[in-house]
């Protein structure tokens, strides 16, 4: 009985965890957790939370960002997969496309790109030979 209390309490954990980035920090390569990622420095690669990522106003990102809900102060230069709340805040400059339920952006924000979004967008991404492609559709 004890393990299973254990293996849940590290689940939750897991989960409820942050991850950063610092100001200063180049990361080259693609970051996936359970828990919440916040950047504050460069990632050259993609970001994959199950939770919310959170890019800041020094940050920089050059690859895909795919979350539950993301919040962004600064660059990112890659597709935007959010499954719930996205929010741009006015810091933020965008350079690829938004595939989101919710949007949200303040004055002064930049996005250039395409943007799919409601609840009836449904995004299929497959994965093979390391492509990614991608395509929305609704019902």
């Amino acid at each position: 009985m004890a393990k299973n209390t254990d293996d849940k309490k590290n689940t939750t954990e897991l989960v409820t965890s942050s991850n950063l980035v610092a100001l200063g920090t180049v990361i080259v390569g693609n970051i996936g957790s359970q828990g919440n990622i916040r950047v504050e420095g460069t990632v050259d690669g993609s970001l994959d939370s199950q939770q919310k990522i959170i890019i800041g106003e020094s940050a920089k990102v050059n690859g895909d960002v795919r979350a539950g809900d993301v919040e962004i102060s600064g660059e990112v230069k890659g597709d935007i997969y959010c499954s719930d709340s996205l929010y741009l805040k006015k810091s933020a400059l965008i350079y690829g496309d938004i595939y989101t339920k919710k949007l949200i952006i303040e004055d002064g924000a930049e996005f250039n790109g395409k943007c799919n979004m409601g609840n009836n967008n449904q995004l299929k991404v497959e994965r093979k030979d390391g492509d990614t492609k991608k395509q929305a559709s609704s019902n």
